[in-house]
């Protein structure tokens, strides 16, 4: 949502009257778009720091990508598995470079399924849908870290951040949905302490040794 993205990127400045921040489009349920994006920010860019694969979306109707795919595991898994091949020349510039994907502990309900890997043909279930979605980030990430070898400037690390009080559920129905916010507002963290895991493996030094790893 641009006009959010635009209201955040406000509010931070406001916060910190130094922060240069830019804004660019990016649908990741669009390969496309990402290879968009991934234009405009290597026209843009000579190097990236940090990448954190954050953008999720969970438990929606049985919807497909634009480019065919169910929308969960081309979205939370296809988008930034491109995004993050694409990005990759800048990542190596980096003296040191990390690559942080949010997954969830949600992974170990998770299957994936080879055979029908946009679960069509009545196989689709919205919780499993996203737990395949979440476990083929965390696969992906070791797949990364052991190919990129032990020699490599760039770290890559999977996160679980908790059960952080978002919009997550805002593509349920509404009684699920009422529920789900009942019970976010009993358990879950604020955004502020959400955040707190995916910071820690953007920026800790302690985790310069390490790659491939899952945190919560």
């Amino acid at each position: 949502d641009e006009k959010r993205a635009e209201n955040a990127m406000n509010d931070i400045k406001r916060r910190n009257s130094k922060a240069d921040i830019i804004c660019h489009k990016l649908d990741l349920s669009s390969l496309q778009s990402v290879r968009q994006f991934c234009e405009q920010v290597v026209q843009n860019e000579t190097k990236i720091d940090v990448l954190i694969n954050n953008a999720g979306i969970a438990f929606t109707p049985e919807w497909q990508t634009m480019d065919g795919f169910e929308m969960g595991f081309g979205t939370n898994h296809l988008g930034h598995y491109l995004l993050t091949l694409l990005l990759l020349p800048l990542l190596r510039n980096s003296p040191k470079a990390r690559v942080v994907n949010v997954s969830s502990i949600v992974h170990i309900f998770g299957s994936i399924h080879f055979e029908n890997i946009n679960l069509r043909n009545g196989a689709y279930d919205p919780h499993k849908a996203y737990a395949q979605s979440k476990l083929a980030n965390i696969l992906f990430t070791r797949e990364l870290a052991k190919r990129l070898g032990p020699d490599t400037n760039i770290n890559v690390y999977a996160l679980h951040p908790g059960a952080v009080r978002t919009e997550g559920a805002r593509n349920m129905g509404a009684v699920k949905r009422f529920m789900i916010h009942i019970m976010l507002k009993i358990i879950a963290i604020n955004v502020d302490k959400g955040c707190q895991t995916t910071l820690y493996c953007a920026v800790d030094e302690s985790l310069d040794g390490e790659s491939g790893c899952y945190y919560e």
